[in-house]
This record gives C-alpha cells, sequence and structure tokens, in this order.
C-alpha cells in the first residue's frame, strides 16, 4: 500500500475493535512445561533404549571428502548376514538396514561388521515379560548392568605413529625424479617391448 503514481490516497479506517484480533503468548511457559513433560512421560514408557539408532560408518562421496568417514543410512545385508542379524531384527534392535547400498571395499565391510559385533555385545534387550524371555532376549546379571544412552561413536581408521628422525634412505629419496620415470617407463613399454 505505497503512495507513489497518480493513485488514490487510502483512507484507512483505524477504528476496529483491535484488542479483539490481537493474539497474545502468556500461555508460552506453561505450554513449554507440558511439552517437557510430555517428553518425559513418553521417554518413561518407551523405557531404556538409545538416543539414536545404529548406523554404519561409510565413506563421503568425491575424491574431497572421501578421506572423512561419516555415519551411512544404513547397514547392508551382507554386513547383517555376516553378524548373524535377521533384517527384521535388525530393526527391532535399533540397527538401520539399507538393502540398496553395496559393499565396494573389504575394508569397509569389515569395519562395519566390527561396529555391529560392537553394538551386539553392548546390548541389553529386556523381555516383554519378565517371566518369559524370548530368543535373543537378555536374562540374569544382564539386565541388572549399568544402562548407558549413549551411542557408539565411528573409530578413527587412522593408526597414528610417534614422531621419528628421518633416515639417511628417506633424505637421499627423490619423489619427482621417481614419478617421472615411472611414468616414463609405463609410456615407453610398449614401444620398447616391440
Amino acid at each position: 500500500m505505497g503512495f507513489r503514481h497518480n493513485n488514490v490516497l487510502h483512507a484507512n479506517h483505524f477504528h476496529k475493535d483491535w484488542q479483539r484480533r490481537v493474539r497474545t503468548w502468556f500461555d508460552q511457559p506453561g505450554r513449554k512445561l507440558r511439552r517437557r513433560n510430555a517428553r518425559k512421560a513418553k521417554a518413561a514408557r518407551l523405557g531404556v533404549r538409545p538416543l539414536t539408532l545404529l548406523r554404519p560408518a561409510v565413506r563421503g562421496q568425491t575424491v574431497r571428502y572421501n578421506r572423512k568417514l561419516r555415519e551411512g543410512r544404513g547397514f547392508t545385508l551382507a554386513e547383517l548376514k555376516e553378524v548373524g542379524i535377521n533384517r527384521k531384527e535388525a530393526r527391532g534392535i535399533g540397527i538401520v538396514v539399507d538393502h540398496r547400498r553395496r559393499n565396494l571395499s573389504e575394508e569397509g565391510k569389515q569395519l562395519n561388521v566390527e561396529r555391529l559385533k560392537a553394538y551386539k555385545a553392548r546390548l541389553i534387550a529386556f523381555p516383554k515379560k519378565a517371566g518369559k524371555p524370548k530368543k535373543g532376549d537378555s536374562t540374569g546379571d544382564d539386565l541388572q548392568a549399568e544402562t548407558t544412552r549413549a551411542n557408539l561413536l565411528i573409530a578413527d581408521p587412522y593408526v597414528h605413529e610417534a614422531p621419528r628422525k628421518i633416515t639417511d634412505e628417506e633424505r637421499s629419496f627423490e619423489a619427482y625424479r621417481t614419478l617421472r620415470i615411472s611414468r616414463a617407463n609405463a609410456r615407453y613399454e610398449g614401444i620398447r617391448k616391440v
């Protein structure tokens, strides 16, 4: 509503009953408390369970990010099979499954298998009925053990070495020259054979 060009000036009516149209937020602190109590009640209803679902460790896409490990969408069926977990059972114990993902390297697969084994070792599955535990449920002392809701962190894949002195062999090594010679050898290999 501007006053540009050759337009009629507005005759605004500011005598409306504006107090009826005002929205107040005086219930905000009470609403905050209600939401918090609802969250507490829901957490108590769900019982002891991890805060987040378990996801695999995958490499980032492209050359720029592939040195980094990050959480992927879900574990492959091959990884689950190696640990001995059914795909339906996996979803019940907080493991995400992605049937589309494939294992392109043995190292990546092994890393996730170790991750699953570590999770399974820490897992305490409470039976629905205390007197009748089903197959796969924890029993005895496991149920009395200390529980944690912290999720399993992705381990650092690189083995860090302590600093050391540079050897004479390393000092005398000419990396650029070695690369150029190997490049030339690869290039002229066919001609030399002929």
